[in-house]
């Protein structure tokens, strides 16, 4: 097949260089952050290997590591990409430079995409086994007939096959889409063409040919190319998929309107630069050459890929309806102080929370029972007067929201900020919005230069001759699907000062009110950065008094130089530190004289880990934290986040335990090792692991449950930052 030249002018080539020596910024020890993101990604496929998981739950976690390799390119080598593009030279903490760091990412990315095909062919074995099939379309010619007459009644009429050649230029090919590259020979002439066929996205997938037994949509295409190119000689046939540049860059303080503004961009995000080209590894050189000048990429950014290409479609297999190859189905127990004294009646949230704090934990307490009954409550109390609330995340059939829309209606004053700018939830998000409007909710936008990404919500409600505020403040979205999947926690509280906080918090972000400092809550980007490291150093100074002195994280990313710096020096003065880290962790533990005293985990298993919580010693007299932040730059200096004390007894001693079980957890843990890299703990231990953080807490859940009748005992002790004490 001849090469065609594209209309689409090539951008110039990021080809990977020879790498200088690296230049560090800081003097102490940074992992990157793009590679230590990538080890994460590899945490994720151990789960798809690992046979001890149920088969669909493997299944699962093959589709999750593709979704989150495609984020990746989208958002993460977008950004280095357009670094390099622009000339920019700059170092990051690690000392490499963004072509570099992109090298050695394509480098690891290389492994692991061999890997993701080996465990998928291994996992097509065993779904076989089980009678799920994922066939050839050449291994079931019985079907052959009803296919191509399925193919025509409805799949043909969607197709759009696209010729290039010099009347037609290279096409479009949108983000994610799966394309067949089609060479192809006229019988009269003898010349060959190229055409592109786009394997439409709005139908499944996976086609079901006999219960259970199902076959690509995009075989079936290619077996029937003869009728979209009648007269034509089909001579091969490729597939391969196209990633683009996803980040949304909005000029805010330019915009007019910023909803405007972000509904253009969204837009633009079609448009974005291509940065990946996945094909199927039997692409002809020629063939391959010609996608890369039309998308303007270079050699380096192609990726092979054996077997099946776009392992996101899988999610259809591990949904498909065979408890018996899933994890035992949980079912969210109701947190033991709202359970309603009379099944007719609902719990009365605002009775509970006068009568003390309630921590909520999610997915194993129910969220419908907590934060939404909180909401729906509000929204139907005829006492309250105001409820205030932010929105990061959500889902279109939200129970919250439309509790909201009914307070709205009711003549309640609704205030809301949905943060539009939320990556790939921008235009669910102006959605809802406007639908809040509609209602006559006060809607605000978020705030300019800043994402709000705090989790809080207030209630104003009239009680007496006074008023008394009612406060939520979690780690996660308001959004009741994730929360069954998604580990996070909530407090519930009425203690004055964090109301005064809350309603402040409020004001800066509906308002013109400029207010830095807050009387217990930490806010980013105002105090929090600030606080911890004051945190960070009162460590320091118990260390020196002769006190005890232990930090304890759990985040899912702390990559920020400064905190990582804080926390080196604290090590190195005589403080403990534990780390729980699910995701990108640039701190290295266990290096002699600098943080031998550090040590870093990360939990991967049934529920995704987003809770963050922060422990300090503190001399004895123990504090605790919890809120929406993770210890990068972006959460504390380009913000708006939320960090709450926990002071209730009960509720430290329950973030004890909960810490606690995590640091025992030997099934689902890793440690990271002096050398940078990831090792399981049973490894480590040399056995195979009996303690599972998720198995543990579902117990803990379930013996709560069965307490439900004991009396509210407060005062009761908050544990050990220590499992070992």
């Amino acid at each position: 097949m001849a090469a065609i030249e594209p209309g689409a002018p090539a951008r110039p080539a990021i080809a990977p260089r020879p790498r200088r020596p690296a230049r560090p910024q800081a003097p102490f020890p940074y992992l990157n952050r793009e590679l230590s993101w990538l080890e994460f990604n590899a945490r994720v496929l151990f789960e798809a290997r690992d046979a001890r998981n149920a088969l669909l739950e493997r299944v699962r976690f093959l589709a999750i590591f593709a979704d989150n390799l495609d984020e990746f390119f989208q958002v993460r080598i977008a950004g280095l990409r357009q670094q390099v593009e622009a000339g920019k030279v700059a170092h990051a903490p690690d000392g490499r430079t963004a072509e570099e760091q992109l090298a050695a990412a394509r480098e690891r990315v290389l492994g692991l995409v061999a890997d993701h095909s080996a465990i998928y062919v291994s996992i097509r074995r065993a779904l076989a086994a089980e009678g799920i099939q994922l066939v050839e379309y050449s291994a079931i010619p019985e079907h052959h007939d009803a296919l191509r007459q399925r193919f025509l009644d409805e799949i043909f009429p969607v197709l759009t096959p696209l010729a290039v050649d010099p009347g037609h230029p290279f096409p479009y090919i949108s983000t994610l889409s799966l394309s067949i590259a089609v060479g192809l020979r006229d019988p009269d002439t003898g010349e060959r063409l190229f055409a592109r066929v786009k394997v439409p996205q709005i139908l499944p997938r996976l086609l079901e040919v006999e219960p259970s037994r199902f076959v690509l949509i995009d075989q079936l295409i290619e077996a029937n190319l003869d009728a979209l190119f009648s007269g034509m000689e089909v001579e091969e046939h490729h597939l391969f998929r196209v990633t683009r540049n996803a980040d949304l860059a909005i000029e805010e303080d330019e915009a007019d309107d910023l909803l405007l503004a972000i509904e253009e961009e969204l837009r633009r995000r079609r448009f974005g630069e291509a940065v990946r080209l996945e094909v199927e590894r039997s692409m002809p050189a020629a063939t391959r050459a010609l996608l890369l000048r039309g998308l303007g990429l270079d050699e380096a950014d192609c990726f092979e890929v054996s077997g099946m290409l776009d392992l996101t479609g899988l999610w259809a297999i591990a949904d498909l309806d065979r408890p018996d190859l899933k994890p035992p189905a949980w079912t969210p127990v109701t947190p033991p102080r709202l359970i309603p004294p009379d099944e007719d009646e609902p719990a009365d949230v605002f009775a509970a929370i006068r009568a003390g704090d309630v921590l909520v934990h999610h997915p194993y307490e129910s969220f419908g029972a907590s934060v939404e009954r909180f909401i729906t409550q509000a929204a139907d109390d005829p006492d309250v007067l105001t409820i205030k609330q932010t929105l990061y995340r959500t889902t279109g059939d939200s129970p919250i929201l439309q509790s909201l829309i009914r307070a709205a209606e009711r003549g309640k004053q609704v205030v809301v900020l949905v943060e539009i700018k939320a990556r790939f939830d921008e235009e669910a998000n102006i959605i809802w919005a406007r639908k809040l409007e509609r209602a006559g909710a006060h809607v605000v936008y978020g705030l300019v230069g800043l994402k709000t990404h705090s989790k809080t919500a207030l209630v104003v409600r009239r009680e007496g001759s006074g008023l008394r505020r009612y406060v939520h403040i979690g780690t996660g979205n308001y959004n009741h699907k994730t929360a069954r999947i998604y580990v996070d926690l909530g407090l519930l509280t009425c203690r004055p000062e964090i109301g005064a906080d809350v309603t402040d918090l409020f004001n800066v972000l509906t308002g013109l009110s400029r207010q830095r400092v807050f009387r217990r809550i930490l806010v980013a980007p105002h105090s929090l950065r600030s606080r911890f490291l004051d945190l960070v150093e009162r460590e320091v100074g118990h260390v020196a008094a002769g006190r005890p002195g232990r930090i304890v994280l759990k985040l899912n990313a702390i990559v920020d130089v400064a905190v990582i710096e804080a926390l080196y020096r604290a090590a190195q003065a005589g403080v403990d530190i534990e780390l729980i880290v699910r995701g990108a962790c640039s701190i290295q533990p266990g290096l002699p004289g600098i943080s031998e005293r550090i040590r870093v985990r990360s939990i991967i298993g049934e529920f995704l880990e987003h809770s963050r919580i922060w422990g300090f010693e503190n001399g004895g007299d123990r504090e605790w934290y919890i809120g929406s932040a993770d210890l990068m730059d972006r959460n504390l200096d380009r913000r708006i986040e939320a960090v709450a004390p926990v002071e209730d007894p009960d509720a430290r001693a329950r973030l004890s335990s909960i810490i606690d079980v995590m640091l025992a957890d030997d099934r689902r843990s890793w440690q990271l090792q002096p050398d940078a890299t990831w090792v399981r703990t049973e490894t480590l231990l040399g056995r195979a692991g009996t303690v599972d953080t998720f198995e543990t807490l579902k117990e803990d859940a379930l013996d709560r449950g069965q307490l439900a009748a004991t009396p509210h005992r407060p005062g009761a002790g908050a544990g050990s930052l220590d499992p070992r004490a």
